[in-house]
């Protein structure tokens, strides 16, 4: 029975991914931040801002169920939704929708994201042998 247990908590590889419970902690923080914005059309800052959250953690997910190369596509794409989430941030920090103090504390939270994603995207080149340059 516990090597079945052992199975199970081990059976989705993302969910022993420190970046993916770092995106997770984001999504909470942004949904926290973003219940007060105004929501006067569909494609609001707020939601918006919410579905680039939850982009970064559902690309990782993805991607942990593909081989090392699409994986490392999925891991550029989550790194995509976090400077999409860089952008929300400032535009929500603009219409005085959100504290300089909470606009700061989301850009520290996406830079150390970038970070980690980047050290991932190494990590799966040099195992896989791949070529490819990542900018960020």
């Amino acid at each position: 029975m516990d090597s079945e247990l052992e199975k199970a908590v081990t059976f989705f590889r993302f969910e022993d991914l420190r970046i993916y419970h770092k995106a997770l902690d984001y999504i909470e923080w942004v949904t926290k931040k973003t219940t007060l914005y105004p929501n006067d059309s569909h494609a609001s800052i707020g939601t918006r801002f919410n579905l680039s959250a939850h982009a970064i953690a559902l690309n990782i997910s993805e991607g942990s169920a593909r081989n090392k190369s699409q994986f490392i596509y999925y891991l550029k794409m989550a790194k995509s939704a976090v400077r999409e989430c860089v952008v929300f941030t400032t535009m929500s920090t603009k219409l005085d929708y959100m504290s300089e103090h909470d606009a700061e504390e989301s850009r520290q939270q996406l830079m150390e994201m970038t970070k980690m994603i980047g050290a991932l995207i190494g990590s799966l080149q040099r195992a896989a042998d791949l070529n490819g340059e990542d900018p960020d």
